[in-house]
């Protein structure tokens, strides 16, 4: 893929809606991605559109929302999605790329589709919020990893330390956003002293170490499917449980989680204890060893390496490439 695979990044456009995403915080892969792109210096960047097998906007939608809706009076995505269709209209009005494939060889980080369905369609939906319930296709789209990025760095540390040295069952502290954390705190909150569920980290504690002294590290759903604590959970060594509903994983068409995580929908929150303790101790041990050899996939490198992070997110649209069908040319 990498000697061979070319992407063209659209031109059109100027800060702060295009060409400009965040590089620190909660959604900062998309920033990253971006720039990755935009500085020109992967061998994955096409020098001319007519090289290229796909074909990126590089819209940054957080920084739309940033801009367009501070203060959040009178909030729609109406109009976010107008001003994304609006950028379609001219790259398909100026090129014959969109026009040829419909589409179906470009992508955008992340995707919308309501306000014209049939511009959207085909084409290729990079997004953290990989909810099948909200017309996510995993044929089609590609699930994005989200990654809390501190100013400063490329992602969480790493703390990884052996089973014998792990001696907190399960560990979650965050705040009770969407209904899947109601469930967990009605059910786990500071009741329990092998899982140890917080919505306030205590004074005493420090968040990655306690990832790191966990056999088992909670990543539930918040208001999306999404959550930075599976990538921080593997970058502790930490066995992520996925408790979420309709989620589709990063990366599936390549990794099988279910030989490194353990998936707990909504109507078994309350079971979680019983479940881990039916883990056998092999099975755990066969899972946690399998976590530590996740880190690469996981970790930002600038410029991108292969195996990394955005490599892989490069290798899944390639993927998802090698389905489209392009007319033949008319002799």
């Amino acid at each position: 893929m990498e000697k061979r695979f070319k992407t063209w990044t659209y031109k059109e456009g100027d800060v702060p809606l295009v060409h400009y995403g965040p590089v620190n915080n909660i959604y900062a892969i998309e920033g990253q991605f971006l720039d990755e792109l935009e500085r020109g210096k992967s061998q994955l960047v096409a020098h001319h559109p007519d090289e290229a097998h796909v074909f990126y906007l590089p819209i940054s939608i957080t920084r739309i929302v940033q801009y367009m809706y501070t203060p959040p009076v009178n909030y729609t995505a109406n109009y976010l999605e107008r001003l994304v269709t609006d950028y379609v209209l001219v790259i398909a009005d100026k090129y014959p790329y969109w026009n040829r494939s419909s589409g179906a060889d470009h992508f955008l980080a992340p995707g919308i589709s309501t306000v014209t369905p049939d511009l959207y369609k085909n084409f290729i939906r990079v997004l953290c919020n990989a909810n099948t319930s909200e017309r996510f296709h995993p044929m089609r789209d590609i699930s994005l990893p989200e990654v809390n990025i501190p100013p400063g760095k490329l992602g969480p540390p790493h703390l990884d330390k052996p089973p014998n040295h792990r001696h907190i069952l399960a560990f979650f502290v965050g705040r009770e956003s969407g209904y899947m954390r109601t469930l967990l705190f009605n059910s786990w909150e500071e009741n329990d002293n092998e899982i140890q569920v917080y919505e306030h980290l205590p004074r005493n504690k420090s968040y990655s170490e306690s990832m790191a002294d966990g056999r088992f590290c909670l990543c539930p759903s918040g208001w999306e499917v999404a959550s930075p604590r599976i990538v921080e959970a593997i970058a502790a060594g930490c066995v992520p449980v996925i408790i979420s509903d309709y989620y589709v994983l990063p990366f599936s068409e390549v990794l099988d989680w279910s030989k490194f995580s353990v998936h707990v929908p909504s109507n078994k929150i309350s079971e979680i204890k019983r479940i881990w303790k039916a883990v056998p101790i092999n099975r755990y041990l066969e899972m946690q060893k399998r976590v530590r050899q996740l880190p690469r996939h996981f970790v930002i490198n600038r410029p991108a390496k292969p195996y990394d992070l955005l490599n892989m997110i490069f290798h899944s649209i390639w993927l998802r490439w090698l389905n489209v069908r392009l007319p033949l040319p008319s002799s």
